[in-house]
């Protein structure tokens, strides 16, 4: 069996999604994830939470995947997932910018 970092065939998307860990009226109270979770902010709003970061193949395959505080830009962990990958990677306005498409190139 090929491992599935070479099978990059026609592109892999690479997105991040929050996982919000308690609603916000309840951030001051929340003490499960203390010093662990942030704030972050999406389109959506604010959140108290983590971001997963996920790249797949154009199969749906998972190839990378890594979990930050929700504070964390969405372009950081970028060049890590995309290390060991071969082919075209495309990314949202918030995983893409200039110095980072210098870097991958």
């Amino acid at each position: 069996m090929k491992p599935l970092l070479n099978e990059l065939k026609r592109y892999s998307p690479v997105d991040s999604t929050p996982l919000v860990v308690c609603p916000n009226r309840c951030i001051q109270q929340h003490k499960v994830f203390d010093g662990v979770a942030a704030r972050g902010k999406t389109s959506m709003g604010w959140f108290l939470g983590f971001k997963l970061h996920l790249v797949v193949n154009d199969q749906g395959e998972l190839l990378a995947c890594q979990l930050t505080p929700g504070n964390i830009d969405d372009r950081v962990p970028v060049p890590i997932l995309s290390k060991r990958l071969y082919g075209k990677l495309f990314g949202d306005r918030g995983s893409v910018s200039r110095p980072l498409f210098e870097q991958l190139w």
